[in-house]
């Protein structure tokens, strides 16, 4: 079950862990439409994680793929509440849902680096495409509705890869422009369709009437 997209509902779930307990949140959101058509979202992402997770002692890491992001987060509770506020007021993603949330003793995730994972096969290097197929149960990557024990084991399988699968920057602008190009087709695939045919149809036509 999902705990509810309410960051009072996530206060009063921790009302009995201390400030400085240590906790662990992941969240799952959709790009929105703007997003798409910025392919330096992700470093610009990833570079202010980076930044403000070493000042506030939070680790974890960040993952895209399908148009959606999940990130795993972990730190002192009044930290990551901080955090989860920033992240709900911003614009650059939607349908933000929490999947998990729960008291941790010790972090599945060390380095302070907000490390950025790529889930679209066809984007990986070949220097971690092996490792990568740990990840096809969990692709396509819908994540949202996911529940906490599948989480946990998303979790659990990337934390252990010592390099994430990268990918380069002409990669993720062909990815966020597919994306969006599948955003606005996708309802009307048929008429786009039809349309095409006709489109060559007309072009044959022309060229017979030439020669």
């Amino acid at each position: 079950m999902q705990i509810p997209l309410n960051h009072m509902e996530t206060v009063k779930k921790l009302s009995d862990t201390p400030k400085d307990g240590l906790i662990q949140l992941v969240y799952v959101s959709s790009m929105t439409l703007r997003s798409r058509l910025k392919s330096s979202v992700f470093d610009e992402v990833e570079a202010h994680a980076r930044s403000y997770n070493q000042q506030h002692g939070i680790t974890g890491t960040l993952c895209y793929g399908n148009g959606h992001f999940l990130q795993c987060l972990e730190g002192e509770k009044d930290e990551i509440l901080t955090l989860q506020e920033r992240i709900f007021a911003d614009g650059r993603h939607k349908e933000v849902q929490i999947l998990s949330l729960k008291n941790i003793s010790q972090r599945s995730f060390e380095d302070w680096r907000m490390r950025l994972l790529f889930l679209e096969r066809w984007l990986w290097s070949p220097a971690t495409k092996k490792q990568a197929d740990q990840l096809s149960p969990f692709l396509p990557f819908a994540p949202h509705g996911w529940t906490p024990a599948r989480t946990a084991q998303f979790i659990n399988t990337i934390q252990t890869f010592d390099n994430p699968p990268h990918i380069k920057a002409a990669g993720i602008t062909y990815n966020a422009m597919g994306n969006m190009f599948k955003h606005i087709a996708a309802p009307h695939q048929a008429f786009l369709i039809v349309q095409g045919f006709l489109a060559i149809l007309l072009v044959i036509g022309l060229y017979l009437l030439t020669y």
